[in-house]
């Protein structure tokens, strides 16, 4: 697999992200992982995503666990700032005493003495960015952690930060069917020299054609909490007549509907005509782990790219990404032009 950098961090073009296997999409197997993790290594995986909210630590504890003794072989990024109460609620507190309580314990299961990339997980609105991203500047001058990140944040919100800070990479919601990036982050980080990092460019698996309505799937599930929208009956059903076309665009260029959709990706160039983005792709399945990292070898021509961008967008999908009052709530979103 090739590589692309964050900051002066080389990474595998393709990243593994790892909260499906605590969280998300149906229970942990432990078991699972510990074969999968260690093979994503040898598969040519080179940059693995956590968080402090992944599973309540379980995740970083995991990682810690399975791959201490190959803590050289791959870059190490996770996440602080959301965390869940007692009740399971969502809590985001990016208060600088906060996020050096959750560094510190992410180090001590994550079993390393520096995280590589440490992003603030979501903006607190209680909370001045600059005072957020200034602690954990101040994490960097003490070696715990190498890079900053920001995750689901406005164009706004990081010129702002990168000013207190500067920034190694943002990371958001960003396929073919979830655009909130063009409206204005993806000019800003190549203006800034801030990389960019696709989280769910699979879709939340509908673009590996494998997806199923929220009727199908289990509880706890984020597609029946968080991300139900486009996975309702109705909208689903409208969503599931696109994937028809888009195989046959896959048949044609010889790779599976999963690695289709990390090659657009992979092929999207920043104002500067650079290929800069490293999407990570979760999953809790070694078939599937193998099959996204094949993708970072296709490459794609103009016109399947045009294709494909008129296929699948968010004019021709159904349902918001998230539900309403979450997307309301969302930093990234306020990228959007006024309806």
């Amino acid at each position: 697999m090739h590589s692309r950098k964050i900051g002066d961090l080389e990474v595998s073009a393709v990243g593994l992200g790892c909260m499906s296997m605590s969280m998300g999409y149906g229970p942990a197997d432990d078991a699972s992982s510990e074969r999968l993790l260690p093979a994503a290594l040898d598969a040519g995986y080179r940059f693995l995503d956590t968080a402090t909210m992944y599973g309540g630590g379980h995740n970083e504890s995991l990682i810690g666990r399975v791959l201490k003794a190959r803590r050289q072989d791959f870059v190490l990024a996770s996440k602080c700032g959301l965390s869940k109460d007692t009740e399971g609620r969502p809590v985001i507190d990016g208060r600088p005493e906060n996020l050096r309580r959750q560094c510190e314990a992410s180090l001590e299961r994550l079993q390393t003495e520096v995280i590589d990339l440490y992003y603030l997980h979501r903006l607190d609105g209680k909370v001045p960015v600059e005072e957020s991203v200034g602690a954990l500047g101040e994490l960097v001058r003490e070696g715990k952690i190498r890079h900053v990140g920001l995750s689901e944040i406005s164009s706004r919100t990081l010129r702002r930060a990168h000013a207190e800070y500067p920034v190694a990479a943002v990371q958001s919601e960003y396929s073919l069917w979830s655009r909130t990036p063009e409206f204005g982050m993806l000019d800003t980080c190549a203006e800034l020299g801030v990389a960019f990092v696709p989280f769910s460019p699979l879709g939340r698996q509908f673009l590996t054609g494998k997806a199923q309505d929220i009727t199908h799937l289990e509880a706890g599930d984020i597609r029946a909490g968080n991300a139900r929208p486009r996975f309702e009956p109705e909208n689903f059903a409208h969503n599931v007549q696109l994937l028809a076309p888009y195989g046959r665009i896959a048949e044609r260029v010889g790779c599976s509907m999963a690695q289709l959709a990390l090659a657009w990706l992979l092929a999207q160039q920043d104002s500067r005509g650079r290929q800069t983005l490293v999407p990570i792709p979760g999953t809790k399945h070694l078939a599937f782990m193998q099959e996204n990292a094949g993708a970072g070898d296709i490459v794609l021509d103009a016109q399947t790219l045009q294709e494909l961008d008129a296929l699948i967008n968010e004019q021709t999908v159904q349902g918001t990404r998230y539900y309403e009052a979450l997307l309301q709530a969302t930093d990234a979103e306020r990228d959007r032009p006024a309806a």
